[in-house]
């Protein structure tokens, strides 16, 4: 069978096991999928090659090194996502196996389609989520989540922590309208019917700080959006 290289963007997986039938169908199943796969049928194989991927799918029945071993090798040399494959599918193969360091482990008969759902669900967790901008502009208006200042035209906007908050919420989806309830749960962390009033306080003090009403638009019966001053 012919290896092609991975391309830079894609993301490579190394299927570790002994049956040559189960992991060759892994790997069609995975390339279908968009993944770079490859398959190895030892765990010295899986030892030397596991650099080379993002994500390892490791069988534990191995014939050379006990398959629980490989993981916590493997886990050792770094934080490379791991999900581990068991024919037995007791409480104690699932807690060798994450205390070795996997961070899934399923059984043999898993399905494909919950397979790659598992291999899903891990990447997420694994890459790092990106770091969302410290201060929101909207044209003359900026909003800085990491000093948790308001500047319009440059010039400071003394507001309150709620204030901040309720604003900051608005302007970072300004093309959306936010809901009352929604808002409460955001920035005051209840959603309380009868304490809306308290939104409508912020708002009006918003506005009069910021000068114009048109900052923050009124969407009737549902609730607020940002608008562009």
């Amino acid at each position: 069978m012919a290896v092609h290289a991975a391309q830079p963007d894609t993301t490579r997986v190394l299927v570790v096991g002994e049956d040559a039938g189960t992991t060759e169908e892994r790997v069609r199943e995975l390339r279908r999928q968009g993944y770079y796969a490859r398959s190895v049928d030892t765990g010295a194989e899986a030892l030397s090659a596991h650099q080379q991927s993002d994500l390892v799918l490791l069988d534990l029945d191995l014939p050379d090194i006990d398959g629980i071993e490989v993981c916590r090798s493997i886990r050792e040399a770094g934080d490379k996502p791991i999900i581990s494959v068991t024919a037995r599918n007791t409480e104690l193969d699932r807690v060798l196996a994450l205390q070795a360091g996997a961070d899934d482990c399923v059984v043999t008969s898993c399905g494909a389609r919950e397979m790659l759902a598992r291999i899903e669900a891990v990447l997420r967790r694994a890459r790092p989520r990106p770091e969302p901008p410290r201060a929101l502009c909207l044209g003359p208006l900026r909003i800085d989540s990491g000093t948790r200042e308001v500047r319009l035209h440059e010039r400071p906007v003394n507001v309150t922590a709620k204030e901040f908050e309720l604003l900051h919420a608005l302007a970072a989806t300004p093309e959306s309208v936010i809901s009352r309830r929604e808002l409460m749960a955001r920035v005051w962390e209840t959603t309380w019917a009868d304490s809306s009033r308290t939104i409508d306080t912020h708002v009006r003090s918003l506005r009069a700080k910021l000068g114009a009403h048109s900052w923050i638009i009124t969407v009737r019966g549902v609730g607020y959006r940002m608008g562009q001053g």
